[in-house]
């Protein structure tokens, strides 16, 4: 049997319990086409423990946005992002689906289910920085959202992912008007020193590289294409905040992000 039938199932303890029916849907009709193997982790321990135990079969997230980056975060830390393809059944709210959407996974969970059956890998690019923080989706510098809190304890887990969640589509227009001091290089080339203020810096992967653009004070647009970008910060603090998909990270004095090309397979509708 191939390990497109031969599945892992990692289902997410918030999938469980914003949405059981639609979880109890992507079991049934994934225990029916394939052998599964069920996995139901409480926190992030056995989540991990799950994934590395998943032998020769092809792993399943069946949750949210947070849950699938966990996933892809956690093989790329081990490098054994190479070693097979993901699929993702979507369960959660809108907002916490905006980057499973925009990989093409359908929204449903029997639609969902299906492509994870009969669908087909699809190699896609990465970013990852140098604290091995990966970016499936876009990220921008710096993140206009309140500060995020520090990481609580696994027990409250769940309550930790909503608050984030919570931060992350908080409006900021006052901070959307500062000018941030920031030295932006790409691949060893200038883009914008601290003595020039911006509004932000946005990165996204496409064709194997970094797209980079700087938004300048008065609407003006700095772009470039690269593998290699570093972003550092300036002043007594020096130090920024940035949102990486529905992650909220900082501040950080630097950070350098490497666009890896086909670095990750995602199970696809044909």
């Amino acid at each position: 049997m191939s390990a497109a039938h031969q599945l892992v199932v990692l289902i997410d303890p918030v999938a469980r319990r914003i949405d059981g029916e639609s979880v109890r849907i992507a079991k049934d009709v994934l225990c029916a086409g394939a052998q599964a193997k069920i996995c139901w982790p409480q926190g992030p321990e056995e989540f991990a423990r799950a994934l590395a135990r998943r032998g020769g079969r092809r792993t399943v997230v069946v949750g949210d946005d947070a849950a699938l980056l966990r996933t892809v975060t956690l093989l790329y830390k081990e490098r054994e992002l190479a070693r097979g393809a993901l699929a993702l059944v979507p369960v959660g709210g809108a907002a916490s689906l905006e980057l499973a959407r925009s990989l093409g996974v359908p929204m449903g969970a029997v639609a969902a289910a299906r492509a994870v059956l009969e669908g087909t890998e699809r190699r896609l690019d990465l970013l990852v920085d140098d604290s091995d923080g990966v970016v499936l989706g876009a990220l921008r510098i710096p993140d206009l959202s309140r500060p995020a809190p520090a990481a609580p304890p696994s027990s409250v887990w769940g309550t930790c992912r909503s608050l984030a969640r919570t931060l992350v589509r908080a409006p900021a227009p006052v901070a959307a008007a500062m000018a941030h001091r920031l030295r932006v290089e790409a691949d060893g080339v200038l883009l914008t020193d601290v003595d020039r203020p911006v509004t932000g810096v946005s990165l996204a992967s496409a064709d194997g590289l970094a797209q980079v653009v700087v938004h300048g004070r008065s609407g003006e647009r700095a772009r470039a294409v690269a593998r290699v970008v570093t972003v550092s910060g300036a002043g007594p603090a020096g130090g920024f905040r940035y949102r990486a998909d529905a992650v909220v990270a900082g501040p950080v004095r630097t950070r350098t992000w490497t666009a890896l090309s086909g670095a990750w397979g995602l199970v696809l509708p044909g």
